[in-house]
């Protein structure tokens, strides 16, 4: 669903103008929708879900984890430790917690980074830190998908 790199910046109130580019990605019955923004698992970046891919990822949770459990308990509980649900404003900004802008160092500048159902947000620094190498990212593409002969099925 979303593709491109769009670079940001901080309004003097901590709002992000979201990007023309982005918007234009986003399903006429839907702008009127809140999204879902959540600090990564893996990586220092937040994630910023659309709100029908956020229910998508509670279905999920809720088919896989069990609240009774107490690990499971655990692991729900964590996974939404750092989300906040996000409306735009009447300018299509959106404000995204400042606890959550610290978490991944972001204080100014930052790439949003469509990944299809969902968007990064990098701080400008890390994002272009994180760039793999050409030669690797080839050499783990073949490796991963170069052997399946069934891709394009």
């Amino acid at each position: 669903m979303f593709v491109g790199e769009y670079i940001v910046k901080l309004d003097a109130k901590g709002r992000i103008a979201f990007p023309s580019g982005l918007k234009k990605q986003i399903p006429a019955e839907d702008l009127e929708k809140p999204f879902v923004v959540k600090k990564d698992i893996y990586e220092p970046c937040l994630i910023l879900y659309p709100e029908q891919e956020w229910d998508t990822h509670m279905s999920i949770m809720k088919r896989k984890l069990n609240p009774f459990n107490r690990v499971h308990a655990r692991i729900i509980r964590d996974y939404h430790r750092d989300s906040a649900r996000l409306p735009f404003d009447g300018s299509f900004r959106l404000l995204i917690p400042k606890k959550l802008l610290d978490d991944v160092n972001i204080d100014k500048e930052m790439v949003l980074a469509g990944q299809e159902g969902k968007i990064e947000i990098w701080s400008k620094e890390e994002y272009d830190k994180q760039r793999m190498d050409q030669e690797v990212f080839a050499k783990n593409i073949e490796e991963i998908l170069g052997n399946d002969t069934n891709f394009y099925e």
